[in-house]
């Protein structure tokens, strides 16, 4: 008898042992998405901050130079590759310049977005301050809605609260849209009148 009293202090049961476990298992479930979701929403911050920076980038090489540039060697401040993309393996994006915007496209590390939890790309017009994100399942829509500020997912959303692409290009942006402005030739200027005329 008085060894199975010192036994029964000795240790734990194998039910406790499973309550608590059961316990930590249960709080690992409920706490992990929201873990996994905060990661995203840092990596989302680390994308429309360098965005912002290409941006000012690209305002200030059109006041210099009358068109926005190609690639990012011509940008000053801001981090970038070769061509017209820059890939940033860390944050899992990739940046890619356009004539008149900026887009970070959410990639794996292969370079893909089908194995992704969260699937989604940002864009932004170089003249505009606000970012359309597109959600491209259904957690890159939730985490896009929550990026914008509106209750009920959708396929774009504007973070200025509207449930729509952004449109805020500018009309230096629409007028460099259709082609003029970009560093692949001379902007044609307008037609001097002959005398005369």
């Amino acid at each position: 008898m008085k060894n199975a009293n010192i036994s029964r202090l000795g240790g734990f049961t194998l039910i406790e042992l499973l309550v608590v476990v059961l316990i930590i298992g249960i709080l690992a479930a409920m706490a992990m998405p929201q873990y996994f979701k905060a990661v995203e929403r840092s990596r989302m911050t680390e994308a429309v901050t360098l965005m912002d920076s290409i941006a000012k980038a690209q305002r200030r090489r059109l006041m210099q130079t009358n068109r926005y540039s190609s690639t990012f060697e011509s940008l000053v401040g801001v981090p970038g590759g070769g061509g017209n993309s820059y890939r940033r393996e860390k944050n899992g994006f990739a940046i890619l310049l356009s004539f008149i915007q900026v887009y970070a496209i959410r990639e794996d590390s292969r370079g893909g977005t089908h194995s992704l939890q969260y699937e989604y790309t940002l864009t932004r017009y170089y003249q505009g301050d606000n970012i359309t994100c597109e959600g491209n399942n259904a957690a890159g829509r939730e985490l896009c809605a929550e990026f914008c500020g509106i209750d009920t997912p959708v396929d774009y959303c504007c973070n200025n609260g509207t449930s729509s692409r952004c449109d805020d290009s500018g009309p230096v942006d629409r007028f460099l849209g259709s082609g003029w402005g970009r560093d692949d030739g001379p902007v044609p200027q307008p037609p001097v009148p002959m005398p005369g005329e």
